[in-house]
């Protein structure tokens, strides 16, 4: 039986992660795998740290976008895959690899899961997660500070150059192809109970 295919999207902090964790929790019945589009940066190695530095990572070219489809094409018949693994501080993707096994539901996100036709149509779940500017500014330079090394000046002239930028160009324009959107990020209970409530309808129907 296909495995249900849920895909939210939304702008860096938006809470993204929170909304895919607390959905996963809630579905307790069935096996669910989790694929983020962040494993699947393009990789840079053949550049030094500095140039790589300068890569608009916020642009659909900076993902290797063939091997995302082909690796959900693959979970959508049920066959596991081998997710690569990405090295956030630099900025390169490793040889190591996590064995992603099949499952009942997939949860896919990422900041342009939507913008990639061929991804959009692989989810049969869409969901858009909103939050304000500032709010996803705020997220986006305690996680760069604490988990990618990055000092302050750094995340925010990323952010003024790149990130706000492509998020006005095509995170924000493919809120339109989403199913549900949830504002306020991965705090709105009321709109992640509709969201569990729209898969199991979903689930239930796929697999009677």
């Amino acid at each position: 039986m296909k495995p249900l295919i849920i895909g939210i999207a939304g702008g860096t902090g938006s809470g993204k992660s929170t909304v895919a964790r607390r959905v996963a929790e809630q579905l307790a019945l069935a096996s669910v795998a989790f694929i983020d589009m962040d494993a699947y940066y393009r990789n840079y190695a053949q550049l030094s740290l500095a140039e790589r530095r300068q890569v608009n990572w916020d642009h659909p070219d900076a993902f290797d976008a063939d091997l995302m489809v082909e690796h959900l094409t693959q979970l959508s018949r049920g066959v596991g895959i081998e997710k690569p693994v990405y090295d956030f501080v630099t900025h390169v993707r490793t040889s190591e690899t996590r064995a992603v096994p099949a499952a009942d539901v997939i949860v896919v996100d990422g900041i342009l899961l939507f913008v990639d036709a061929r991804l959009r149509d692989l989810c049969d779940v869409k969901v858009f997660v909103d939050a304000d500017a500032d709010i996803r500014l705020a997220r986006r330079i305690k996680r760069d500070m604490a988990k990618r090394g990055r000092p302050l000046e750094e995340i925010l002239e990323q952010y003024l150059t790149t990130v706000r930028p492509m998020h006005l160009q095509f995170v924000e324009p493919s809120k339109r192809y989403a199913d549900v959107i949830v504002p306020r990020g991965g705090h709105n209970a009321v709109a992640i109970e509709m969201i569990i409530a729209k898969i199991h309808r979903r689930f239930e129907a796929a697999h009677p």
